[in-house]
């Protein structure tokens, strides 16, 4: 039987647990920790989630996204995202009235994110550190996605 994960997905945090005996278990990331940060950091392609990417901000603030689940579902005209610009430090742009994060890589060229794309790579990380205390590859999980 394949196993399934519940993962939350927060605001500034995120965690995955497994039932085990009849109780859920929050599983540790690779640092230990049972919460990530919801944060990832985006240049040249590359990306990196969670405390790794946390302690990017302070040496390249542009290219790291925290907070991101605010902009999901939202228009970009809507009061609270024209709030949340004023409080973030990566450029968040407007495209077909939808707030798109942008990031530039280090040859000038730039990328367009949807929030929920980069919500994608905190579920993804979620995703492996599952596998990793499992073993095997999960493919069913249950998402919580608290306002």
């Amino acid at each position: 039987m394949s196993k399934v994960i519940g993962i939350d997905l927060g605001t500034g945090n995120s965690c995955v647990a497994v039932m085990e005996g009849g109780r859920a278990t929050v599983i540790a990331n690779a640092e230990g920790k049972r919460t990530t940060p919801s944060v990832i950091y985006i240049k040249d392609n590359a990306r990196e989630v969670g405390d790794v990417a946390k302690r990017k901000l302070v040496m390249n603030p542009k290219n790291t996204v925290s907070f991101i689940k605010r902009f999901m579902g939202a228009k970009f005209a809507d009061p609270d995202v024209q709030k949340m610009l004023t409080r973030i430090s990566y450029e968040v742009i407007d495209e077909n009235s939808k707030p798109r994060v942008k990031i530039t890589n280090s040859d000038g060229t730039s990328k367009l994110y949807s929030p929920e794309e980069i919500s994608s790579f905190i579920l993804a990380l979620m995703k492996k550190t599952a596998e990793d205390y499992y073993g095997e590859e999960v493919t069913k999980a249950v998402i919580t996605c608290p306002a």
